[in-house]
């Protein structure tokens, strides 16, 4: 079967109106994507930019470009004016800018327009392609264009959707509504159009003749297709869910149907170019996502399990399939319309093909370490930076090949251009001076070397991935030659079995199994032997050796040891009173041996030294500055963050850190900022190595799902209305609670009531305590439950405002929100040389300024977890310390200091933010 000659472009120069002009916004948008990609391991933004950016900004500019030339072509039809693409191209570019930014911004009128400006012109595009097909329904290759029309008509509904979360949904309206948007978006506007484009685009890549089936095929599955995607948004908006599973069953379908003759043209023709294998790669992707959805989503409880599973999966979908896809088809058709002549498309052909089997096997190979489940999240963050990078590769790769297709031009090696896009007969020949098959095998080699070696590296720096030698616990008892199996299940922080008899002299070998829902468990016994810290529903085998001695295994997630996660592993055969105990061992009273305390992995902080220190001089404080609050709109707002756990060394004092678990890469998390009625979705990221989960006190609803413990990994979106004023404790609410608190895992909400007074300045103070553990290590969980707090801190760092005060002048007015965050201690704030004459306690004034009292309050008292604010104005310049008047707090670092100068000059620091 024969296929469509293209029109011939000119010989002395590339088709103009499509490359480079065109197309530029399409590597802006990819280069935005990674940039995002990047800054988002270590800034807490969220993790739909990159996703935005890649799919909505990067692929759908494509998409616009290149059906538009791919209909153009096939159709026979006259190209598009070039005035016309342009204002279509610019108003959807527009759209997108709008989206980003009123999304990011929480503006949902700028939102609005977004939506309006990106639906009008995919509208417009889908319209003319449309009136196109009607004048050339006798051409063979009109079914491609019927799946551009049909991704068309479902981008403005997809767009509509986006739109609709935005405004505010309430749970698990707004998780079927993003479900729908997934689906028309994803799987409809770029998923038919792509598969749509490759059934004549993919033999043109492998440089082959379409396959007869090609184009019946096409016409099959493009219903099959649509009746899936229907079944999918009806089953999201009216709430069925297996329903929603069939018709991701039936998407599957039709794109097996497409598979089937692209299959046979591979096998015929297997790839050979960066193009083909990246575009195959694309497609794998595709199908793998599909089927791990069909099996999530039909065993999903409710849509917010569904919601928190897609979300697993859409960034394999966004860089899996849409962002290797539009690296093939660009890095085979960019050659083509740049044309200049095979001489210039060959040496263009051979710039873009640059270290493909590298580039190709580093990609996919890294996808699927990032996308394996309990992978240590260091080990994640190395691999995803990788696949950006080997990705981001392309866009210099790009340009030098326009630079080369240049200069060959200029150089006279053109001839006449008959090179084409769907014609096997004049497609470009394959590249010049092609590697041996032993280089691209030595290339895939050094990929896939490369990704062992960022996942070797991730794990050698994550303290959880380090292993422990296994010392003998036979304590020299004669080995019977024979094993103990034992089957131990982790679950509702036990062991199950807890307590192991093994007949003395035997081997034992243990298989644990992790049955829990979302927390991490591992195994660790006192002689060394271990397992790797397991994710829900792993499973892995620890040999222990010849057993001789009882033994005692604990959890070594902090905490899982003293909620009762522990494990006895008792001698049979041997009367216990007579085995002597092990060196590092102390009997008990019956004169059975157990385990000392572990010795420490770090010395011990000097926390006297510190409190006594100054930080170095780089040193920031935690702005304690209240956020201020966006512009009130005509209703309530809703306000959008996405909090990622991730798990750092940091700085609590001078000399001293710990390595803490965080909301945001910070303790205290982010301040959050609203007013009564407002709506707050807070997206949930768990990048850590162990289970974790967060409780807004600022919502009143069911615990259950949104309070949700949620396995390394995932991620889960929690909405609530704030419905009454107050300061609000958030924390993780893992067990133990107390562990996750003091680790650094709390954070404040400040919701005004609406009779609030304007003041000069904010502050928020969190008071916490830290219960050190070894330098650089995590927190001490004996110390907790013995209450012995090494510090106090006023947002997460002991000291801090003594060394670098907050700021005010003579006169003004300051109100310092105050919360006790605990977990266990509560505060008496107090401001040395000031008195408050407004004091509100937990969402009632006990004092107002200008109420007629003559009284006054020297101290706000708070239990933990409580929450207030108390406001006063200084007479006088100077230097007013604020301090927890439970002295023994303020002398563990509760304390600060209000630097105040006089009326007519503004504090240092103050006109320094100014400027």
């Amino acid at each position: 079967m024969t296929t469509l000659t293209p029109r011939p472009t000119s010989s002395s120069r590339p088709a103009r109106g499509f490359w480079p002009m065109r197309d530029l916004p399409t590597l802006g948008w990819l280069v935005a994507a990674v940039v995002a990609t990047v800054v988002h391991q270590w800034v807490p933004e969220p993790r739909w930019l990159m996703i935005h950016l890649l799919v909505l900004g990067a692929v759908g500019h494509a998409i616009l470009v290149w059906s538009r030339y791919f209909a153009d072509t096939l159709l026979r039809c006259a190209p598009t004016p070039r005035r016309v693409q342009n204002l279509r191209l610019a108003t959807f570019n527009g759209g997108v800018v709008a989206v980003v930014v009123g999304m990011l911004a929480e503006w949902w009128w700028v939102t609005l327009v977004g939506g309006v400006a990106l639906a009008g012109a995919v509208l417009w595009h889908g319209v003319v392609l449309a009136r196109q097909l009607r004048g050339a329904l006798g051409s063979r290759f009109a079914p491609t264009v019927r799946f551009y029309v049909a991704a068309a008509a479902l981008h403005p509904v997809g767009a509509g959707m986006g739109v609709w979360m935005a405004g505010g949904l309430t749970s698990p309206l707004h998780e079927q509504a993003r479900a729908a948007h997934v689906a028309l978006n994803v799987f409809g506007w770029i998923g038919l159009t792509v598969l749509g484009t490759l059934v004549t685009l993919w033999p043109t890549i492998l440089r082959t003749r379409m396959d007869e089936a090609a184009g019946r095929a096409a016409r099959r599955a493009l219903p099959v297709l649509l009746i899936g995607l229907a079944a999918l948004v009806t089953s999201a908006l009216v709430n069925l869910r297996l329903g929603y599973a069939a018709g991701l069953v039936v998407y599957l379908g039709g794109v097996g149907l497409l598979a089937v003759p692209a299959v046979r043209v591979a096998r015929a023709k297997p790839p050979t170019t960066f193009a083909a294998w990246s575009v195959a790669a694309a497609l794998g992707w595709l199908v793998a996502c599909l089927v791990t959805l069909v099996v999530m989503v039909a065993s999903a409880p409710d849509w917010v399990a569904v919601d928190s599973r897609t979300a697993l999966v859409t960034p394999l979908l966004a860089v899996g399939f849409a962002g290797q896809v539009l690296l093939g088809a660009l890095s085979y058709l960019v050659p083509v319309v740049l044309g200049g002549g095979p001489a210039a498309v060959r040496a263009t052909n051979r710039a873009v093909d640059a270290g493909s089997s590298f580039r190709v096997v580093a990609t996919n190979a890294g996808i699927v370490v990032c996308a394996l489940p309990g992978v240590p999240s260091l080990v994640r963050v190395i691999t995803s930076l990788l696949v950006v990078g080997v990705m981001a590769a392309f866009v210099p790769i790009l340009l030098r090949a326009i630079a080369v297709s240049v200069r060959t031009r200029r150089a006279g090696d053109s001839g006449g251009d008959t090179a084409g896009v769907n014609d096997p007969a004049h497609s470009p020949a394959p590249p010049d001076g092609a590697r041996p098959a032993g280089q691209r095998t030595g290339l895939a080699a050094a990929g896939l070397a490369t990704v062992m070696l960022c996942v070797a590296a991730g794990a050698a720096l994550d303290p959880a991935a380090l292993d422990q030698p296994v010392a003998s616990a036979s304590a020299g008892v004669v080995a019977t030659g024979e094993t103990t199996h034992v089957e131990v299940v982790a679950r509702d922080m036990r062991f199950e079995p807890s307590t192991i008899e093994v007949p003395a002299g035997n081997a034992l070998v243990i298989t644990l199994v992790n049955a829990d829902d979302a927390d991490s468990h591992d195994l660790v016994l006192e002689t060394g032997a271990k397992t790797d810290r397991l994710a829900p529903g792993e499973s892995a085998t620890v040999e222990v050796g010849v057993v001789g001695q009882a033994l005692e295994g604990w959890c070594s997630v902090v905490g899982h040891r003293q909620m009762g996660m522990t494990l006895d592993v008792r001698v049979s055969g041997t009367p216990m009173a007579q085995t002597p105990p092990a060196e590092g061992r102390e009997p008990d009273q019956h004169g059975h041996g157990h385990a000392a305390a572990p010795a420490t992995a770090g010395e011990q902080p000097d926390v006297a030294a510190a409190l006594g220190s100054e930080p170095d001089a780089d040193f920031e404080a935690y702005d304690a500055a209240l956020p201020p609050l966006p512009p009130a709109g005509d209703g309530p707002q809703v306000h959008r963050r996405t909090l990622t756990v991730s798990e750092q060394e940091t700085e609590v004092a001078p000399e001293i850190t710990q390595r803490l678990w965080t909301f945001g890469g910070t303790a205290p998390g982010p301040v959050l900022h609203g007013r009564v009625g407002d709506v707050f979705e807070i997206t949930l990221v768990n990048d850590g190595t162990i289970g974790h989960s967060i409780d807004f006190h600022a919502g009143a609803l069911a615990p259950d799902r949104p309070m949700r413990t949620i396995a390394p990994g995932e991620s889960l979106v929690y909405r609530f209305t704030a419905e009454r004023a107050g300061i609000w404790m958030y924390h993780c609410s893992t067990m133990p609670m107390s562990a996750h608190i003091a680790n650094g895992m709390f954070g404040a909400v400040v919701i005004e009531p609406s009779d609030l007074a304007p003041v000069d300045r904010s502050y928020v103070l969190v008071q916490s305590e830290l219960y050190l553990g070894p330098q650089g290590g995590e927190v001490d969980m004996e110390k907790i439950r013995a209450e012995r707090p090494d510090l106090v801190a006023f947002n997460g760092y002991a000291d801090q405002y003594a060394h670098r005060p907050l700021t005010a002048r003579v006169g003004e007015r300051v109100r310092l929100w105050v919360l006790a965050a605990g977990p266990s201690r509560g505060t008496s704030f107090h401001v040395v040389g000031g008195q408050f004459d407004a004091l509100y306690l937990e969402g009632a004034h006990h004092l107002r300024p200008g109420s007629g009292s003559q009284g006054g309050a020297q101290v706000l008292g708070l239990t933990a977890a409580q929450g207030g604010f108390v406001e006063l104005t200084f007479p006088e310049a100077g230097h007013y310390p604020f301090v927890n008047h439970s002295m023994v707090e303020a002398e563990r670092g509760a304390r600060g200091v209000v630097a105040v100068t006089a009326a007519g000059r503004r504090a240092p620091a103050r006109e320094a933010a100014r400027r």
